[in-house]
């Protein structure tokens, strides 16, 4: 979820900072056993939750010794933040379909909202798990807040290039917009995926229902031409 916490005075557990991971192998097979134990960090995180993940499950699911393990990740927080990056790529850089900067801005708003919540959809046990694991460490806690910070500058800066051609309203500040806007996406996309809330009728919520109502919001915040 993309809503930050406030730190606290509690002491977390002792944590090197999620910065300072290793540098990626430089080998074609390091490479492999790398991507191999993040790969299987990710489903037994999935399948286990934090807490009850060892690192003889990682390595059993990937397939290789226990002692490889070490030599790409310190301890369980590292391959967690390993397995957290790749995600947070994912729903930064969804791979969403070209558009061009003279389309239509509701359409490009739409395109962008809809690769994003297909993300989210796709990493949500992650979202969840990053929650949880947030709640209790510090160092989680910054990269949760890091992530937050990177979602928002993105969006803000999109609102001000809108402002800057026109197509949008010059009396809003970006940031504080992008905050207000992304937060509301991110803990719609939060309930629905993560706490699996249901309509009215009792079935999950349509993702397309979601869709058009979040960038409906967007496009009336910021009086977008025709959708006013």
């Amino acid at each position: 979820m993309d809503t930050t916490a406030p730190e606290d005075s509690e002491k977390a557990p002792p944590m090197a900072p999620l910065s300072s991971l290793r540098e990626p192998p430089t080998t074609k097979r390091g490479a492999r056993t790398r991507a191999a134990l993040v790969q299987a960090a990710r489903k037994v995180f999935e399948r286990d939750g934090y807490l009850d993940t060892r690192l003889a499950d990682i390595t059993k699911e990937a397939g290789c010794a226990a002692g490889s393990f070490y030599t790409y990740f310190a301890n369980k927080e590292e391959v967690l933040a390993a397995v957290l990056l790749e995600a947070q790529e994912d729903m930064l850089h969804p791979g969403m379909g070209r558009v061009q900067d003279t389309d239509d801005p509701y359409a490009v708003l739409e395109a962008s909202n809809r690769a994003y919540l297909q993300a989210y959809k796709r990493n949500a046990k992650l979202m969840a798990l990053l929650e949880q694991v947030a709640q209790v460490d510090r160092e989680f806690r910054k990269f949760r807040r890091r992530r937050t910070d990177a979602f928002i500058g993105r969006n803000a800066r999109g609102i001000a290039d809108l402002q800057e051609r026109g197509v949008a309203d010059r009396e809003v500040d970006p940031m504080m917009a992008s905050r207000a806007l992304s937060g509301m996406v991110s803990v719609m996309a939060y309930n629905a995926f993560v706490l699996g809330e249901r309509q009215e009728e009792g079935a999950p919520v349509d993702f397309e229902k979601l869709l058009v109502t979040v960038t409906r919001l967007w496009a009336n915040a910021l009086r977008l031409p025709g959708h006013r």
